[in-house]
């Protein structure tokens, strides 16, 4: 297949879910996890789940980087705009994300910071170039897809001698979060979540590629399918664990060829261990603190390491009591078991940080789910 449109074909979609239903065993149940929010979204907009027999449920994970970004890193960056007077750039989602005291980034924009959204690290370096009288500050979220990029920025900033760019490192790493969610289905205050195999995330795995989702499948004995985004990748990708498991096997298989290999992008790592070390701990939203889960930029580029040049300490903050983020982002709950779910909780009075990206999984059933539950 060449174009996008041929991987939403809906008489194709309708073969594969036959399929899915003649190898689906009747006598058993299926649990697969989709880590990553592209694949939420898309389930949620071309209605993967109706196509599915009734044993075989998808669960939503901690894929989106918005959602899994804690209060606490959110209130540094406010606190960077409101106190320091820094001119913050960051990601458009990034703004919404309800943070302390009711506010957020647009808010404390509101408030007089001078926040601004850009649509990639680049444009903060060159904001910072134009503007050379203000500390320009780069908010830097995301997996491992949008690393690469925040390296380059680092980089480019010091060959050309900026004193006044740095950045705010709350770059995370998806296996991490895996191991974690395997380690600990078992979450005290929330229950537990079966799990029988992975979707795993595309745009990540095109930057560190199947390997390392390898220890899983031989540690855990959980099956692993790299799947794209469109619609028939994600189902495919399912049909290909409900094999597996029916075999018996667990193993790391790759339906985003076209895309993805097992080594991944050499460049764009070598480019990020330059640039970056891992951090001993980092708390995500949802999983609570999670030992070298995340990066920090190494001491030879410390000068461009916000937190170093600014005192913004970082300190944790607890979910508001009301909302169900944290247990959805681990695939307990569904977001329609949140009781402020689509009343108090919209996508334009967001209360959780999933109803914020479109890639949350709220923010997902929010737009395409809600009625059917009706």
């Amino acid at each position: 297949m060449k174009y996008i449109d041929e991987f939403r074909d809906g008489e194709v979609a309708q073969k594969i879910a036959a399929s899915i239903r003649a190898e689906a065993d009747p006598t058993r149940n299926y649990h697969f996890m989709e880590f990553c929010g592209g694949h939420t979204h898309a389930i949620s907009r071309y209605g993967v789940s109706d196509l599915l027999p009734a044993n075989v449920r998808m669960i939503h994970g901690p894929g989106c980087p918005v959602c899994v970004l804690p209060i606490g890193r959110v209130d540094q960056a406010i606190r960077l705009a409101l106190d320091e007077g820094v001119t913050l750039c960051t990601y458009g989602d990034c703004l919404r994300v309800p943070a302390s005291d009711g506010l957020s980034l647009l808010r404390a924009k509101a408030k007089g910071g001078d926040i601004r959204m850009v649509y990639s690290s680049a444009d903060a370096v060159t904001l910072a170039q134009k503007n050379p009288d203000k500390q320009v500050v780069f908010f830097a979220i995301g997996f491992e897809t949008t690393t690469p990029p925040t390296a380059v920025a680092i980089k480019q900033a010091a060959a050309l001698g900026l004193k006044n760019f740095s950045v705010l490192c709350c770059h995370v790493l998806t296996p991490s979060a895996i191991s974690s969610i395997l380690e600990s289905p078992e979450v005290r205050q929330w229950g537990t979540v079966p799990l029988d195999g992975f979707v795993g995330p595309a745009h990540v795995s095109t930057i560190i590629g199947s390997r390392p989702y390898e220890f899983f499948a031989e540690e855990y004995r959980k099956p692993v399918v790299i799947a794209g985004f469109e619609p028939l990748d994600v189902m495919q990708a399912i049909r290909m664990l409900i094999r597996q498991v029916n075999e018996g096997r667990a193993e790391v298989e790759n339906e985003f060829s076209r895309a993805v290999d097992r080594e991944g992008n050499l460049k764009a790592q070598a480019l990020v261990a330059e640039v970056f070390e891992m951090r001993k701990h980092f708390e995500w939203r949802g999983l609570n603190v999670l030992p070298y889960s995340a990066l920090r930029i190494r001491g030879t580029f410390a000068e461009f390491d916000a937190e170093k040049r600014f005192p913004v300490r970082y300190e944790s903050v607890a979910d508001h009591k009301a909302c169900e983020c944290g247990a959805i982002l681990r695939g307990v709950k569904r977001p329609q078991d949140c009781k402020i779910f689509g009343t108090v909780c919209t996508p334009e009075n967001p209360v959780g940080s999933c109803m914020v990206s479109s890639e949350g999984a709220c923010a997902a059933h929010y737009t395409y789910g809600r009625y059917k539950d009706v």
